[in-house]
Order: C-alpha cells, then structure tokens, then sequence
C-alpha cells in the first residue's frame, strides 16, 4: 500500500471527509483491520483566504508547494490536496515536488466520462467558477462541456461557501438556493453538475437534484484510496 500525503484544512471541515472516506474504502477492499497509510499536513486556512481574497497567488503558491515537499519527507508516495480552490496553484506544487500530485479535476473528468456525459454544470468558489484554470483542465483533457451559473448566481455559491460552509454551517435557504441553480444549470443543458467545492457535498446531496451529482471530495477521497492499493509498497 503506497502512503497518501493528504494536503488539508482549506478547510478542515471538508477534510474530515476526506480522512474517513479513504480508510472506509481500503478497509472495505482489505478487510480485517486494514487502513489507509496516510501522512497529512493540515494549514490555517485564515492566512489562505486571506491571500486569495488579495489576489496572491504567488504566496499560495509558495505556502502549498513547501508543505507539498514536507510530505514528500515524511514519506507521501503521492500528494492529495484537499481543496478545489486551490488547485489554481497546482503547478507550484508539482514543480516542488518528485512524486506524483492527484489533480482534483483529472478524479472528477474522469468520473464523468465513465457516467458517459459531456456536458457539466460546475458550482464552486468565485476562483474556481470563473477563472480557466479548472474549467480548460476539465475541457482539454477530459472533453466536457462547462457550465457555469449566472454572474448574480455565482455570488450566491460563492458566499454560502465562504460564510456558511466553511464554519460548518448548514442553512435550509442556501440548499434551497443551490438547488435552483443546479435546475436552472439542467435547464441550459448539464447533464450532471460538479460540486467543485470540497464543502458543498455537506449541502447538498443526490436526492436534492434531478441530474447527477459528483461530489469533488468523495470522488478525489476514493481515488486515492484506489491509488494507494494499486501498489505494494511498505507495511
């Protein structure tokens, strides 16, 4: 079993998940008493924000890229950053590092083209929504489709995540608005919607939509567990 260097707290609430949902699955393909073997450097994520919000991507980069390399020393087979956002900065990381990092949006394109779509909606922070760097990675090697909700929508999306989602913070008003989002998406021709947020799949579920969902963390979270046992290597 290779060791996941889980890269979190952006923030921690959705990392939570991510911890639980790769031991589930390699005890569940294991059995007995197995585990994942997993190395996590967890950041303050206030600083992050805090950064971003001020359009420094080069500091991001930096802070992520050095923690990158100090799980790589403590013995991470490959990286796993937990978090859709800041995926803005995965070349940063890639470049610090000599192991492989799992993109986000690669576990995600995948997924979808084995549902067999092409077209998808995708809900996420302002960053991820607008900007290309996550949409052309979806488009250019995955061959979707994006969509993305209204300019006024992606306000709504963008601040449920930031001043509810991210303090644990679950409203039955903003379910209800990201569920309008997700038909109005339908209507324009997704077939399926990413949530492109690593906190929205505590908001929404399944159930809520009359389209797929694919859930970013739990599809990320799952690939790497199915990378880690896709090797031996150690105890």
């Amino acid at each position: 079993m290779r060791t996941i260097g889980l890269l979190g707290g952006m923030s921690w609430e959705s990392t939570i998940p991510y911890y639980r949902e790769i031991n589930r699955y390699v005890a569940e393909r294991l059995g007995g008493f197995h585990s994942a073997r997993i190395a996590m450097w967890s950041v303050d994520f206030h600083r992050l924000e805090a950064l971003a919000s001020a359009g420094d991507w080069e500091e991001i980069g930096r802070i992520l890229a050095d923690r990158a390399r100090r799980l790589e020393q403590a013995g991470a087979d490959f990286i796993v950053l937990c978090t859709n956002t800041m995926h803005k900065v995965a070349p940063e990381i890639e470049s610090a590092v000599d192991v492989p990092l799992l993109h986000i949006a690669d576990a995600i394109g995948e997924a979808a083209r084995e549902s067999g779509i092409r077209t998808v909606g995708l809900l996420g922070t302002r960053f991820t929504m607008a900007e290309p760097f996550y949409r052309e990675r979806l488009a250019m090697r995955h061959g979707l489709e994006v969509l993305v909700p209204t300019a006024e929508q992606r306000e709504v999306v963008d601040r449920v995540i930031f001043h509810e989602l991210v303090k644990g913070e679950l409203l039955e008003e903003s379910r209800e608005a990201y569920v309008e989002i997700i038909d109005e998406l339908a209507a324009r021709g997704a077939e399926g919607v990413i949530l492109g947020c690593t906190e929205i799949g505590m908001l929404v579920a399944p159930g809520d939509a009359s389209i797929p969902l694919y859930d970013s963390a739990a599809i990320h979270a799952r690939r790497a567990a199915e990378l880690a046992l896709s090797m031996p290597h150690g105890a």
